[in-house]
């Protein structure tokens, strides 16, 4: 594809190996202090189920490198095609130093575009848009979350069936990409949540907007910021995955920092492919012009995402017999090892850590069950 390249994480092989060591009992007291959190305190129920799970079991899944096989968006943007459906399109595309087609991808206008486009040629989305400065993701890099986790979910329950799967997506944004490809690649049922009520009413209408979608996924509200399941997850309600894409700054000047340092890596990989588009710049003092947008609850929160992680961990342990599988991508690689460590903690039965090769970077997400392979078995026999 034509998109720049992105600095690699660690190496996989070293990962794997410390994440793969036997587990320990977690002793009563440790030295090390942890982010406090409103979760710290598991209820009665978890603690009994955690007393009586065996020893969190970790696998490890190394990709083959490149988007995953069932992916639509394998080799490079056929802009001819994507031009057709998309005509306003054809106004940032130029080419690289290779003749190839490509768009100025520092340039938030050049981005949506994209976005439109592939939804209609790829998913027959026709009616997608989201509020200016709002999350605007590249979406082959979504889509492989979505396929790789849906490939390891079939290689743990054959049985299945992919119209009763119901899918809950952790901060859904404005632009309910998630849920979008969950069901038009699988047909899953999709809840979407999030705690901006602007971004909830921007993915519902995108739902209602299109017949694909429409009464397959439902977007609620999540009124306490401090919650991700609680007050989403409805009592007897059953979800078979959750998904989440968690924010992984800790404040907002850290978040415009890391935005710029994007911002300079597109602009400067650009000019090297010779990109004649100019770049948006910055508007105001201080403000940090954004080649994907994103608003505050995307971007960061409280702790950054380790915090963000160990929430999840000690919440989801409350809903230990109402979802099948947890999971959630982990942006740096360190907090992987972060994230085990509350899993134990919290009573997880089976971790697996699916790690995703693209190019130059190297991504990962980490899926978590308190069922045991029996239990999981039976869930999807009934």
């Amino acid at each position: 594809m034509a998109t720049p390249p992105k600095r690699a994480s660690k190496p996989a092989a070293k990962l794997a190996t410390a994440m793969v060591a036997k587990s320990k009992p977690v002793a009563s007291t440790t030295k090390r202090k942890t982010p406090k959190t409103a979760h710290s305190t598991r209820p009665a129920a978890t603690a009994a189920h955690h007393a009586n799970a065996s020893p969190l079991k970790v696998i490890v899944v190394n990709s083959a490198a490149g988007l995953h096989q069932r992916n639509r968006h394998r080799g490079s943007y056929d802009f001819t095609a994507l031009v057709k459906v998309e005509p306003a399109l054809a106004g940032y595309v130029t080419k690289n130093p290779r003749g190839q087609d490509t768009i100025p991808f520092a340039d938030a206008a050049a981005v949506k575009l994209l976005n439109k486009a592939l939804l209609v040629q790829h998913y027959g989305i026709r009616h997608w848009d989201i509020p200016a400065g709002f999350l605007c993701p590249p979406i082959p890099g979504r889509a492989d979350y979505i396929h790789r986790i849906a490939e390891q979910l079939y290689k743990d329950c054959p049985a299945l069936s992919q119209q009763s799967l119901r899918m809950l997506d952790i901060g859904v944004g404005a632009n309910c990409i998630y849920p979008i490809i969950a069901r038009v690649e699988y047909g899953w049922q999709v809840v979407g949540s999030d705690i901006d009520p602007v971004s909830v009413k921007s993915a519902q209408t995108i739902v209602n907007a299109n017949t694909a979608l429409k009464g397959h996924i439902e977007c609620r509200l999540q009124h306490q910021s401090q919650q991700i399941f609680n007050g989403v997850i409805k009592a007897g309600e059953r979800f078979t995955l959750t998904t989440c894409n968690p924010p992984f700054h800790s404040s907002l000047a850290e978040a415009q920092q890391g935005t710029q340092r994007k911002l300079n890596n597109l602009t400067k990989n650009q000019h090297k492919r010779g990109a004649q588009a100019a770049v948006n710049a910055p508007s105001g003092k201080g403000d940090v012009a954004l080649n994907f947008g994103g608003q505050k609850a995307e971007l960061w929160c409280p702790g950054g995402e380790a915090a963000f992680l160990k929430n999840m961990a000690f919440e989801s342990a409350q809903f230990a017999e109402q979802v099948l599988w947890f999971s959630s991508l982990v942006s740096k690689s360190d907090n992987v090892r972060w994230l085990r460590k509350q899993l134990e903690k919290a009573g997880a039965v089976e971790a697996k850590i699916v790690e995703m090769a693209q190019g130059q970077k190297i991504s990962r997400f980490v899926m978590w069950s308190f069922l045991t392979k029996a239990q999981r078995q039976a869930w999807c026999a009934n």
